[in-house]
């Protein structure tokens, strides 16, 4: 049976005010559940929401589809015109001009890049290209993990963003990979455009990453499945109950490869140049914002079992650990997910 992680405070009931005996009670517009979706980033965006009969859900998915739409122009390291490419081209010590949109993304994926000890890292991108997870190679090429592994440098400290004159610069050849923190901000996005159609009560994801915008229409909080890290086989470990947080999961089951007989997640640890080699099956982090979400998640995926909780604690972190230990999967929950210490089930 998956175990459900409660929101306590998103259960407590809303405050409201009686009314007068006798007085009239306005009226309420019924709500009826709809869903929208469609591709983007190499997966789909989604969103379940609740509005009332004459609402214009046309209106709603061409809106949601060019937020969407508009991250992956900018931030896709798949998109050879994207503006995050054209960063990645420029020259060492040149300014580019770029979108908002991407600074923003930019400067928070520098402050917790600082704030994790580099644990995530935005400037992964010629690692993940030379194991085969990027766009230029599907296995990995001894050659250039060597040359990514020489090259590296951390984003944090090697890259400038001024914000205030719409620019970025590299003081090193970076090459910039945001899928660790760009579908958040594309959920956030999305959360944005319920926001300005008036919708309050919704679920919008993209992949692993979701946000909940209010509760349900009837005050029940969102049920988010919590996927579990077991290779070849897509079952629920948990339930997540939502409203007004966001979700992300970061975990080493998805995408990998087998190197001489181990088995090497995609997620890279740009302080060991290397795909990370740690027991943590998955990090799940809940925060007011998606972006943060998913950066976090990467971050205590890659710090690992012992690194990770501690930075968890001191950032205040909301965090779910699932560790493999020998045959068994041992969960770890820190914040909202208020678990004890361990618990374990076969894996």
């Amino acid at each position: 049976m998956p175990k459900t992680y409660s929101d306590p405070a998103a259960a407590a009931p809303a405050v409201q005010s009686v009314p007068e005996i006798g007085a009239a009670r306005p009226a309420r517009p019924a709500q009826a559940e709809s869903t929208l979706s469609g591709p983007t980033m190499g997966t789909r965006w989604s969103a379940r929401y609740e509005a009332p009969p004459d609402f214009d859900h046309e209106a709603l998915s061409r809106d949601l589809g060019r937020a969407v739409g508009s991250v992956d122009a900018q931030m896709s390291p798949w998109k050879p015109d994207s503006d995050l490419m054209r960063l990645n081209r420029a020259e060492p010590e040149h300014w580019v001009a770029l979108p908002a949109a991407l600074l923003e993304v930019l400067a928070r994926a520098l402050d917790i890049g600082a704030l994790s000890g580099g644990a995530y890292d935005a400037a992964v991108g010629g690692l993940v290209n030379a194991w085969g997870f990027g766009a230029t190679a599907d296995t990995p090429d001894p050659a250039a993990i060597r040359r990514a592994a020489a090259d590296h440098r951390p984003a944090h400290l090697w890259l400038d963003v001024d914000r205030e004159q719409g620019r970025a610069r590299k003081r090193a050849p970076l090459i910039l990979d945001l899928c660790g923190i760009a579908k958040g901000y594309a959920v956030d996005r999305m959360a944005r455009v319920m926001a300005l159609h008036g919708v309050d009560h919704a679920l919008v994801g993209l992949d692993g990453e979701l946000r909940a915008r209010g509760a349900r229409a009837d005050g029940r909080p969102w049920a988010v499945a919590l996927e579990s890290p077991r290779e070849g086989c897509r079952t629920a470990h948990g339930v997540i109950e939502l409203a007004d947080l966001a979700v992300a999961t970061s975990g080493d089951y998805r995408r990998w490869v087998r190197v001489g007989g181990e088995r090497l997640a995609h997620t890279m640890d740009g302080r060991r140049t290397a795909p990370v080699r740690n027991p943590v099956a998955s990090v799940t982090v809940l925060s007011a914002d998606c972006m943060d979400a998913d950066a976090w998640a990467t971050a205590l995926l890659v710090a690992g079992p012992d690194e990770g909780p501690a930075l968890a604690r001191r950032m205040g972190l909301d965090a779910l650990f699932l560790l493999r230990r020998a045959d068994r999967l041992v969960e770890f929950g820190l914040g909202r997910f208020a678990l004890q210490p361990e618990r374990s089930s076969p894996f």
